[in-house]
C-alpha cells in the first residue's frame, strides 16, 4: 500500500458500509486517520473492526445538523484540522411520478442535499487550506431512471455543488470534485432491488447495458475517491468523474 495520506485526517460520511466503508478502508491503508459516520451503531462497530485502529466512528444522521456538529466535535477532540472530506452519506427509494409523497421528497432531499451542504459547510473551520472535498453524486443525474426522479434530482444538485463551491473556496485553494458511480455491488443496492434473486436479476440485466459487462465493486469506486483527494489530482477541480464502466457514456 502507498502512503499518500500518511497522518492525514479524513472524514467519510456513510462510512459503515458499501462505497463509504471501502473508501475508509482505502484511506486508512494509506496512513490516514479516518472518521466515519452511520446511523446504525452495530454496523459502525463492525466497520471500525474492518478498518483498523486508525478509524473512529460517530453515530450520526447527516440530515440532522446537531449530529453533524457532534461529528466535528469528535474530530476536533483528537485533531486540530481536517485534510479530506468525502461527503458520501445518502440514499433513495423508488417512487414514480403520481406516487411521490411529501415524506419521500423531504427524506431524500434531506439526506442527499441538505446533508451534503451542511457536512461540507460545517467542516470548513477545520478543513485545511489546500484540502480536498469529494462529493458522491450518481449517473442517475444524467440518465433517466423510471420511478427514481427525486433521487436523481438530488444527485444533480450534488454535482452542481462542486461547480459552485470551487468558486466560493478558491481563495483557500480547496478543491471540490464529484464522483458519479454507476451500478455498484453494495448491500444498499441489493435492498433497493428487492434482495435475493430479484436483486441478482436486476443487476444481471443492468450489466448487459454496461460496456464493461459487469457491475462495479466498492473498492473500484474508492480508488477514484482517493485519486481525487490526493496530490495526484492537484490540478483537478470541479469535475464529475464517472465510475460506471462506461454506462453513462453511451
Amino acid at each position: 500500500m502507498g502512503n499518500r495520506f500518511q497522518d492525514k485526517v479524513v472524514v467519510v460520511t456513510g462510512g459503515n458500509s458499501g462505497i463509504g466503508l471501502a473508501t475508509a478502508q482505502a484511506f486508512a491503508s494509506e496512513g490516514a486517520f479516518v472518521f466515519i459516520t452511520g446511523r446504525r451503531q452495530a454496523a459502525l462497530d463492525a466497520a471500525v473492526k474492518q478498518i483498523g485502529p486508525r478509524a473512529t466512528a460517530v453515530q450520526a444522521d447527516m440530515s440532522k445538523l446537531a449530529d453533524i456538529d457532534r461529528l466535528y466535535d469528535a474530530v476536533q477532540r483528537q485533531h486540530a484540522h481536517i485534510d479530506v472530506v468525502f461527503a458520501n452519506a445518502g440514499g433513495g427509494e423508488f417512487a414514480p411520478l403520481g406516487a411521490i409523497t411529501e415524506a419521500h421528497f423531504d427524506g431524500t432531499f434531506g439526506g442527499n442535499v441538505k446533508g451534503t451542504v451542511f457536512t461540507v459547510q460545517k467542516a470548513l473551520p477545520l478543513l485545511r487550506d489546500g484540502g480536498s472535498i469529494v462529493l458522491n453524486a450518481s449517473t442517475t443525474s444524467v440518465k433517466g431512471t423510471p420511478a427514481f426522479s427525486i433521487y436523481s434530482a438530488t444527485k444533480a444538485a450534488v454535482r452542481s455543488f462542486a461547480r459552485n463551491w470551487i468558486l466560493d473556496l478558491k481563495d483557500r485553494h480547496i478543491r471540490v470534485n464529484a464522483i458519479s458511480p454507476g451500478v455498484t455491488e453494495t448491500a444498499g443496492l441489493n435492498e433497493l432491488f428487492g434482495g435475493g434473486a430479484s436483486a441478482e436479476g436486476v443487476k444481471s440485466g443492468l450489466a448487459q447495458m454496461i460496456p464493461l459487462g459487469r457491475v462495479g465493486q466498492p473498492a473500484e469506486i474508492a480508488k477514484v475517491v482517493l485519486f481525487l483527494a490526493s496530490d495526484d489530482a492537484s490540478y483537478v477541480n470541479g469535475v464529475e468523474l464517472f465510475v460506471d464502466g462506461g454506462m453513462a457514456q453511451i
